[in-house]
């Protein structure tokens, strides 16, 4: 079952996500399960993103091996899991 993740990032700022974005992009596009991705700022000190997967599977195993390795000290994505009921896809 599809599930939708979003996660918040205090502290995140646009030049920031840009930097993370132009380097986990293409890694997204090219990853079994992803089907999409979309960010924007969530207030002034925070970004907010969201990512739909086919699996909560594929989406954790993402995070665990190319994102959570790779945060700066201090920084924790509040991140949250829904799984689908229903997605329509182009």
């Amino acid at each position: 079952m599809a599930v939708l993740i979003t996660a918040e990032v205090p502290g995140q700022t646009k030049e920031g996500y840009d930097g993370m974005i132009k380097v986990i992009g293409p890694l997204l596009t090219q990853t079994k399960g992803f089907i999409a991705h979309g960010a924007g700022p969530a207030s002034s000190t925070a970004w907010r993103s969201f990512e739909v997967w086919e699996t909560a599977e594929a989406a954790t195993k993402f995070f665990a091996e190319h994102i959570q390795p790779h945060l700066p000290p201090g920084v924790t994505p509040k991140r949250t899991m829904v799984e689908l009921h229903s997605l329509i896809r182009t």
